[in-house]
């Protein structure tokens, strides 16, 4: 495994200290490397979130292209979305 050395604020320092002192964590490598794993798990979901995304504005653009519109207002929408919620 590569080794980097990294510098960190004082703040997360503090919270590496705090997580090896909880127990959870036997080094600070551990630390880093799980916040690291959630990071890119969280970049994974924003990842996929932004493909679905775009997928569905370019389906609504072509349906719009080809005159196949909604007569609800942006309102009605708004109402719908906020009623699921």
């Amino acid at each position: 495994m590569p080794t980097m050395n990294i510098s960190l604020p004082p703040e997360l320092a503090h919270f590496v200290e705090t997580e090896l002192a909880s127990g959870a964590y036997a080094s600070a490598s551990e630390v880093i490397r799980d916040g690291l794993r959630h990071l890119q798990h969280e970049k994974s979901i924003r990842d996929e979130r932004h493909h679905i995304l775009k997928r569905e504005i370019e389906a609504g653009l072509a349906e719009a292209r080809a005159g196949i519109l909604s007569p609800l207002s942006i309102a009605d929408i708004a109402r719908q979305v906020a009623a699921e919620e």
